[in-house]
């Protein structure tokens, strides 16, 4: 695993610019635990988004010098039209999870997915598709930074521009993020977006995932072993969103606890945080190489906020303050 420096943001400066932060984590493998992870990790340089990866075993597998993509008013920006997606200031189509309440969790799974308990959002927008290869490189140009290690070959964001990026660490995708101003999506909101009011299995159902619903069970490859965005459709979730289960693990705000759903057993959890700070980031949704046990949308998993894996991406979310 290597530390690398990452666009001159901390993570305390993430925790200002974000309202949400401060939130729970999850890596693939329990066995082994990161170092501790401070709440504020040492100032990077000045210019780097990526170093090396920090390498994976598979099966587990940021200072900005130009100005974000904002509106007039600096608010997060949507044009709706004619029944379509909304689209972020990044031009990436969204889809609204309207607010209210879903039960997160399962009690049939890992020690850590219990005990399955209700939870109150607020209505939010996700990205339908995770962040490409095409976007993340307007990114990178736009902060004349260093690229991630996934664009050691140039041709890398021109040839497979809408495929997911991956060898991205959490810094790089809160980076990101923030920088079209939009924010990683919490735990909770990454599980109702991807499983919706009716406590089902997969984005899809409760049915085993086909071909036709996710890309799972595969070895390690190039570019081509992950999915171009829009391929599923079948795999949707109940709101729309694609690739929520296989492709890529997605990075998501919180820090991991793996008693942190504990806390609500005997009352309703409203807009849940995780904790305060951790030692390693959640990341939601399994990936190309896993079977179908870590495709389910209840499955947490965990790793260091400064590693970088081929099986990890991300997508953006955002407030939806007008919306029910």
């Amino acid at each position: 695993m290597v530390a690398r420096r990452v666009l001159g943001i901390s993570l305390a400066c993430f925790c200002v610019l974000s309202p949400l932060a401060g939130f729970t984590s999850a890596t693939e493998s329990r066995t082994a635990k990161p170092e501790s992870v401070p709440r504020t990790l040492p100032k990077p340089g000045p210019s780097s988004i990526s170093a090396k990866p920090s390498g994976s075993d598979g099966e587990d597998r940021a200072s900005d010098k130009s100005k974000p993509l904002t509106n007039a008013t600096g608010q997060a920006a949507h044009a709706q039209s004619n029944g379509r997606d909304p689209i972020g200031k990044d031009g990436a189509p969204m889809v609204l999870v309207p607010g209210g309440d879903f039960i997160m969790g399962s009690d049939k799974g890992d020690e850590d997915e219990a005990p399955a308990h209700r939870v109150r959002l607020h209505a939010f927008y996700i990205d339908k598709f995770e962040v490409t290869n095409g976007r993340f490189a307007k990114y990178v140009e736009a902060i004349q930074s260093e690229p991630p290690w996934g664009f050691s070959d140039k041709e890398t964001p021109v040839i497979h521009a809408d495929r997911p990026v991956r060898w991205v660490n959490w810094m790089d995708a809160m980076g990101y993020c923030l920088w079209v101003g939009k924010r990683l999506p919490t735990e909770a909101e990454w599980e109702k977006a991807a499983r919706g009011t009716d406590e089902r299995v997969y984005p899809w159902g409760n049915d085993p995932p086909t071909p036709i619903h996710a890309v799972y069970g595969l070895k390690e490859g190039g570019e081509e072993t992950v999915s171009v965005i829009g391929d599923h459709h079948m795999g949707q979730s109940p709101y729309g969103a694609q690739d929520l289960a296989g492709n890529l693990y997605e990075w998501v705000m919180d820090w991991y606890a793996e008693d942190f759903y504990s806390s609500f057993i005997n009352s309703p959890a409203i807009n849940p945080r995780g904790p305060a700070e951790g030692t390693a980031k959640v990341q939601r949704g399994g990936s190309y190489v896993n079977t179908p046990y870590r495709l389910r949308s209840s499955f947490r998993t965990k790793a260091d906020p400064t590693e970088q894996d081929p099986n990890v991406g991300f997508r953006c979310a955002q407030d939806a303050p007008n919306q029910p």
